[in-house]
């Protein structure tokens, strides 16, 4: 084991990628890759325990990848919906907190308001971890860092472009460029970037670990050098009454092999799925060559155990 890791702590809890520090964020990426070389490694590490996840919203990607998660770590995953729990009859956060941390050793919630997680940890006395809420998507980022390290072999000095509307993901992406010495630029519609609150939030996180973001409206300019080029749904859950504005608004930021043609000559294009094909990416470039979003989504996986098994056992590698 490495020695430094034994010293290294590990958040209480995992609702934004702010939670962690650069050396913890560094730590959950390594822990993350050697899950992913030993699929069966840690079968014998949990044994016995639960993990309750919680799911408001629908999901493809984080409802799979967070059982598996918890069976390779020896879990058991107990995937929950609203109509299951008490909560739909008036019971309160506070108390679904209280009950849940009592049959299981953490929380998974994915969910609307970031208020919300945060409620249920407050009164948790296990770790709970955001699995998405409508201002973070810490998840998704460990797996897109995990995936541009895999692919670059580094992540200092790379370059990712974010194109579209400036959402939770990219505040994510944000989080962790700051971390990992990733430059983030993020090139949104003036009306779908950060409001000016956020926005101070987001500059003074970045400064405060010397990270470079800059935020924007023009995506070629954005792109231009970038390793990695990334886009998200223009129509996310919750916004389909503004649908066909969002897709009027957002058409000049829609990711095109032209787009692509101006950024690195090795360039890879990410996307945390569902995909809409030609609406913010064409198909040319989503199912091409420089596409890794099927990495990314795997990457859901090791990364998502490797911070169960942390904030669980309160370490970053086996004893």
């Amino acid at each position: 084991m490495n020695p430094q890791l034994s010293t290294l702590t590990v958040p209480s809890d995992f609702l934004a990628v702010s939670d962690l520090d650069e050396a913890q964020f560094a730590a959950a990426l390594d822990l993350a890759a050697e899950m992913k070389q030993a699929p069966a490694g840690f079968l014998d590490a949990l044994p016995a325990e639960t993990l309750a996840c919680f799911f408001e919203k629908p999901s493809t990607r984080t409802r799979v990848s967070f059982a598996a998660a918890a069976h390779r770590l020896g879990m058991l995953p107990l995937v929950l919906r609203p109509d299951e729990l008490q909560l739909g009859r008036g019971e309160t956060v506070a108390d679904t907190a209280r009950t849940l941390a009592g049959f299981c050793a953490a929380i998974v919630i994915r969910t609307f308001a970031q208020a919300t997680v945060a409620e249920l940890a407050q009164h948790s006395s296990v770790p709970v971890i955001n699995a998405l809420t409508d201002e973070h998507h810490p998840c998704q980022a460990l797996a897109d860092f995990l995936t541009l390290r895999e692919v670059f072999g580094h992540l200092e000095g790379l370059r990712l472009a974010y194109i579209g509307d400036s959402d939770n993901v990219a505040r994510s992406l944000i989080e962790a460029g700051a971390l990992s010495g990733v430059e983030v630029v993020v090139a949104s519609p003036p009306a779908y970037q950060p409001e000016a609150a956020e926005r101070r939030q987001v500059i003074e996180f970045v400064a405060s670990h010397h990270g470079h973001v800059t935020l924007m409206d023009d995506p070629r300019e954005a792109v231009a050098g970038a390793h990695a080029v990334y886009t998200d749904v223009w129509v996310s859950m919750g916004a389909e009454a503004d649908a066909e504005r969002r897709r009027v608004e957002l058409a000049p930021y829609q990711v095109t092999s032209e787009l692509m043609a101006a950024a690195a000559p090795d360039a890879v294009f990410m996307h945390c799925l569902p995909a809409h094909r030609e609406e913010e990416v064409t198909a040319a470039v989503i199912d091409g060559p420089g596409s890794v979003v099927w990495r990314e989504a795997a990457n859901r996986l090791p990364t998502e155990q490797a911070i169960v098994y942390a904030l669980i056992t309160g370490g970053w590698s086996r004893s």
